[in-house]
């Protein structure tokens, strides 16, 4: 795979210095972000209320959002494709769940009690992802939590298998083999299990990994722990690795391995359910697991979490062989504004929308890309667009390992500097787009994309060398 970075050379500036200069001029935009940092550093380890929102050079503060539109604390106007980390493809303050929240806290917020909303939701879910019964939580990590131990409870056995690099929550059981470098992953035909900080390794070494699209590689594992596996939880599109798509047959592959073994299988679609599709990768792609876990744009920007599952595989819940709780499970807030996403604003025109304004980005964006010189590939699908600076497609983590970081951290920076808001962990990140969004707003990103190319074909043009994927610390 051949992404791209500029050697330092006497008559051309280095990447880091171009990347140098873009900081300082972002840095000259957001004083007031500045500064907040600072003060919030004193009283909030990092400066930040979660570890995602530090980013270099430094956090954004968010002042308010209206439609495709962010402002921050300095004033600054900018056309939002992070959608907090993928979550608000509803559009900032959209109408409809602007007026379920206010008509609902006005009813009362809380009463660890179920609401009639609940219902609809769950209702609802099933008819777009196909699995029967629903049950609520907070967040993609407690979906995934309850995901993990269902798959253990019903099975009676303790080993999981997930996919090598993949994020699927900051509990204990998955928290394995994640934003790694290629050195620290281990061998490829037997991946180490380092466990993140402050998980027990014996713990990890509860957990099998294998390489996402390595059929072979799961059937072995299978094959060697035979009877010991409760299940296998993995994204059915890899999605914190930019976007990484299955291969054909892959995950009918992978549900029926799973199946022959006695174990269960668990689509962690907590970035890709509703984004991608209604019914997310299972609808999409025709495969259904026996346990799905949504959050993110569920909740049209409210905490949220969903798991759905099998009649057979909830049936431990509601016979009380595993207790699924939570104080906040079903919180009236949530369902309602969850009700507004699902009834009145993801529909099909929405997504027809949608797809429309997300091939229109990639189609230019790769173009751009390589009429420049420069290598690029992408993925679209329903509001998510994923354009990588790498000509040739990653199959699984290791080979999204040699995509240059510094590249897409340049296009972060160029971007944000004029006016176009991405997630700012680039390389890993894509496009989320909104019901907002339209091709103008395209254009920005395209025009500011364009900019950048021109200056990748300049400095080719200069240096006879190969560009190749180069480090970026």
């Amino acid at each position: 795979m051949v992404g791209w970075s500029w050697t330092k050379l006497s008559n051309m500036r280095s990447l880091d210095q171009i990347i140098e200069a873009e900081e300082q001029t972002f840095l000259r935009r957001v004083p007031k972000s500045v500064a907040l940092h600072e003060r919030a550093s004193l009283s909030i380890p990092g400066g930040v209320p979660s570890s995602w929102a530090s980013s270099r050079p430094t956090p954004v503060w968010v002042s308010h959002g209206e439609g495709a539109y962010v402002w921050d604390v300095d004033d600054n106007q900018y056309i939002d494709f992070h959608a907090g980390y993928g979550a608000n493809i509803v559009g900032h303050a959209n109408p409809s769940v602007v007026a379920a929240v206010q008509k609902r806290v006005t009813q009362g917020t809380h009463f660890a009690q179920p609401t009639p909303d609940s219902i609809v939701v769950a209702e609802e879910l099933s008819r777009r992802f196909g699995l029967p019964q629903w049950r609520f939580c907070n967040s993609g990590t407690e979906a995934t939590m309850d995901a993990v131990h269902l798959m253990r409870a019903i099975t009676g056995r303790d080993l999981i298998i997930k996919v090598e690099g993949s994020y699927n929550g900051h509990h204990d059981s998955v928290a394995i083999s994640i934003f790694r470098s290629a050195q620290e992953l281990g061998p490829a035909d037997k991946p180490w299990l380092t466990p993140g900080a402050g998980i027990p390794q014996a713990i990890a070494d509860c957990v099998r990994i294998v390489p996402f699209n390595d059929i072979d590689a799961l059937r072995h594992v299978l094959a060697e722990y035979d009877g010991q596996i409760a299940g296998m939880i993995f994204e059915p599109i890899l999605m914190g690795a930019g976007i990484i798509v299955p291969q054909p047959g892959y995950l009918a592959a992978v549900k029926k391995l799973v199946h022959q073994h006695g174990a269960l299988l668990t689509f962690d679609e907590v970035k890709t359910g509703l984004v991608i599709h209604q019914g997310g990768a299972t609808a999409m792609y025709g495969v259904t697991p026996d346990i799905i876990c949504l959050a993110k744009a569920l909740g049209g920007g409210l905490p949220c979490g969903a798991i759905g599952g099998t009649t057979e595989v909830m049936s431990a819940i509601a016979n009380g062989s595993y207790s699924q709780v939570g104080t906040f499970n079903g919180n009236p807030l949530t369902m309602a504004a969850t009700k507004a996403v699902l009834t009145e604003v993801l529909t099909d025109d929405a997504y027809a929308q949608a797809n429309d304004v997300g091939a229109y980005i990639l189609k230019h964006a790769v173009s751009t890309l390589q009429s420049r010189g420069q290598g690029a590939h992408g993925y679209q699908f329903g509001f998510k667009v994923s354009v990588v600076f790498c000509a040739e497609p990653a199959k699984n983590y290791r080979d999204f390992l040699e995509v240059s970081t510094g590249a897409m951290h340049l296009n972060y920076l160029k971007q944000f500097n004029r006016g176009v808001f991405l997630a700012p962990w680039g390389k890993s990140e894509s496009l989320t787009l909104s019901v907002a969004h339209t091709r103008a707003h395209g254009d920005v990103f395209l025009q500011n994309l364009s900019q950048l190319a021109e200056v990748i074909e300049s400095m080719s043009e200069r240096n006879s060398e190969v560009f190749v994927a180069g480090s970026f610390n």
